[in-house]
């Protein structure tokens, strides 16, 4: 009946037309342009046809529909959002066509069915899943609402509630919880699907099965009654409790959901593609669908590497406690054995009681068993000594932050493993060139940087030395993948990529606590703006000792501009004995009151330092404080990538999101110059340019600006 390149539409037995899903030369389905021309085409062929009576939807794929093309999203929400809308509404007619058509419709839902995809699906009138299927409108995520019907429809099947925690989440569900809820009609065993599907066809063709009632129900609005407002109105305090107002899809799909429920159904769509339209055109949905963008090219990224790499069976790490532990478990929990090494079993305990601390806070989510928790444990095994290196492939460095020890370690460990195997070094500031001086093989030697928590923190550095070869990178890029992590190469210097950009943030921080603004006002504006946590509580965090040295670091080697007018504050609070978070004193005291409730205050130490040491008094607005922290960082970032330190402005954001926790909603440190427009963001440094060199634009970047190039 039609033939595309992505749907096609046959006869079957019966009078069951059969349309297929399956877009050539793809591995999976995306509802992209041309799927939704060709699809209208089939649907235009299905109307020519009385001989027709019912329409079997399935994909010939491993999954059904993994929704929209979100390649094509940059383009599109560069439109005004009354466009975006249209656009929208012209989806709502194709699938209204599926709809309204005058016989049953089932679609059978086999892998996955994501956001536009399990909108298509909503369209048919019952919907079969296989039992491993997974269903979900994974919009939120991206800054926008579902688009083509899924609030409308969804909602009126399963109850806005339950609908509502679909999309509000953004996670999938499976067919079990969907088919409890409602949303499914039956879920089998995947090679029953197609037998199953076309048997509840028959039977709704037969009239066995009430097709139109199930349509009503998609269809149908709740009666406008107080009893309905006041559910609704309890609907959107409860679940608006804790939404992050900037992250505004969230709060526009709860708005729009409960107001719609009483709406006539095509009034109703009209709610939803207005509000897709509203978020759509908004920067935080641009800034989102690039993160998803930019995510994807740092996979190719990765399978590009991996074409050169060479397997790691067998590997170690050289220094246990939290870091090593951290390491080793990573390794492990993915499939990797690893010899754990330290020269002191009091470390190795740690080591082994960290892994298994993150184990134990699994099992107490019911994300891993015992057995599963054993196994893992039984994957790192401790060593006092060098047995079993001769058989490793990876060595990770992972002992205390000190050139002399580092360099004595990797000289030695490179004696005690196979020519083959490559040794890199878990440094988060030493120079990778630097430390290659002392090896034979400086060749198979880089930088891996983990960052602390291992378990939690997503970015590995990959750094690479002048002497790096190819292959050692790309065996270093596959073994992180490897552990379930992102890597990103970066080229040596001090601080790398992540470190280098975060001391000019610190830099702009001690400026405005020596020009006497209060650092707990600081944290707030800068948790405001979006930050997990302000850069005192950071700090802390980090550890104060740790923030000296690599802040000592980064001053040696561009004393230029990060050096320091005033001497920063953590070295006064370090030199009181004050650590931050690992002894409960740093810019705040941590503890436990008499009641057993853990408490964040403001150190005292603190107060008598600034009391001491603070005598200016410079009155500044909160924008003020956002635009002296944010100008060293993102001015650094681009410093970054023109002096290729890193290769892309993709690589350059991700590495901020990843390591630093840089604000998801803002994109990046380079993003966010591109949303100022660097045009402002010019006049903002040189508005700064008494706070010194940081704030100094380069020459690139002055040329951006007065051009109008953007990084994306």
């Amino acid at each position: 009946m039609y033939a595309g390149q992505s749907v096609t539409l046959k006869m079957a037995d019966s009078g069951i037309a059969e349309l297929i899903l399956d877009a050539n030369g793809a591995s999976v389905n995306v509802l992209n342009a041309h799927l939704q021309d060709e699809l209208g085409q089939a649907l235009a062929a299905l109307g020519t046809r009385a001989d027709v009576r019912g329409l079997l939807i399935y994909s010939a794929k491993p999954a059904f529909v993994l929704g929209a093309d979100i390649t094509e999203f940059t383009e599109l929400f560069g439109m005004q959002a009354a466009d975006i809308s249209r656009w929208a509404g012209k989806v709502h007619g194709l699938f209204n066509t599926i709809e309204k058509l005058p016989y049953p419709t089932v679609a059978a839902v086999n892998g996955m069915a994501l956001g536009g995809g399990l909108e298509l699906s909503l369209a048919a009138d019952f919907r079969v899943a296989d039992k491993a299927a997974k269903l979900g409108f994974p919009e939120v995520t991206l800054g926008i609402c579902p688009g083509w019907g899924g609030t409308v429809r969804l909602s009126r099947l399963v109850g806005a509630e339950a609908a509502l925690g679909w999309m509000l989440s953004g996670k999938p569900v499976k067919a079990a919880q969907a088919l409890t809820q409602g949303a499914l009609d039956a879920a089998v065993e995947a090679d029953q699907l197609l037998d199953t599907a076309r048997t509840l066809l028959k039977e709704a063709m037969a009239g066995e099965r009430d097709y139109l009632a199930n349509r009503l129900r998609k269809q149908a609005a709740l009666d406008n009654n107080a009893a309905t407002a006041a559910a609704m109105e309890s609907l959107k305090q409860t679940l608006g409790k804790g939404l992050d107002v900037r992250y505004p899809a969230a709060p526009a799909i709860l708005a729009t959901v409960t107001s719609a429920m009483t709406e006539d159904f095509h009034k109703a769509l009209a709610m939803e593609a207005k509000t897709f339209g509203e978020l759509a055109s908004g920067v935080e949905a641009k800034n989102l669908v690039g993160l998803f963008l930019n995510d994807q090219y740092l996979k190719r990224e990765t399978k590009r590497w991996a074409k050169q790499a060479h397997p790691v069976a067998k590997a170690a790490v050289l220094g246990a406690g939290i870091m090593g532990g951290g390491i080793g478990y990573q390794a492990a929990l993915n499939g990797t054995p690893m010899l754990m090494k330290d020269i002191n079993q009091e470390a190795l305990d740690l080591g082994m009681s960290h892994a298994g601390s993150i184990l134990d806070r699994s099992i107490s989510k019911g994300r891993m068993t015992e057995a599963g928790k054993e196994k893992v444990l039984s994957g790192i095994h401790p060593t006092l000594t060098y047995e079993g290196f001769t058989e490793v492939d990876y060595v990770v460095e992972a002992v205390v932050e000190r050139f002399d020890v580092k360099r004595s370690v990797l000289a030695e460990v490179e004696h005690k493993v196979p020519d083959s195997a490559i040794v890199a070094t878990n440094t988060s500031t030493i120079s990778i060139d630097l430390l290659a001086e002392h090896l034979q093989r400086p060749d198979k030697f880089c930088g891996m940087h983990f960052f602390n928590p291992v378990h939690a923190m997503q970015l590995v550095e990959v750094i690479r030395g002048s002497q790096t070869s190819d292959e050692t990178v790309a065996t270093t890029v596959a073994f992180a993948a490897a552990m379930g992590k992102t890597p990103i190469v970066v080229n040596d210097c001090p601080g790398f990529l992540v470190n280098r950009v975060l001391f000019p943030y610190f830099n702009g921080f001690n400026r405005l606590v020596m020009d006497g603004v209060d650092f707990e006002r600081i944290d707030q504006v800068m948790e405001q703006f979006g930050w997990p946590m302000g850069p005192a509580y950071l700090a802390d965090v980090i550890g104060l000792d740790t923030m000296v040295h690599a802040d000592k670091v980064l001053e040696d080697g561009f004393p230029e501009r990060m050096g320091h007018d005033d001497r920063p504050i953590i070295e006064s609070l370090l030199e009181q004995g004050a650590l931050g978070q690992k002894n409960g004193v740093g810019f705040y005291e941590y503890g436990t009151d008499e009641h057993g409730k853990r408490y964040k205050r403001r150190s005292e130490k603190v107060a008598a330092i600034l009391e001491q040491r603070v005598s200016r008094n410079t009155e500044i607005t909160d924008a003020e404080i956002v635009e002296r922290m944010m100008i060293p960082m993102c001015l650094e970032t681009a410093r970054c990538l023109e002096e290729h330190i890193v290769a892309s402005a993709t690589e350059a954001d991700m590495g901020l999101i990843l390591g630093l926790g840089f604000p998801r909603f803002r994109g990046g440190a380079l993003r966010y110059i591109d949303n100022l427009g660097a045009n402002l963001f010019a006049a903002q440094a040189d508005a700064h340019a008494e706070c010194g060199p940081l704030y100094c634009l380069t020459d690139d970047m002055r040329a951006m600006a007065e051009s109008g190039k953007t990084f994306y």
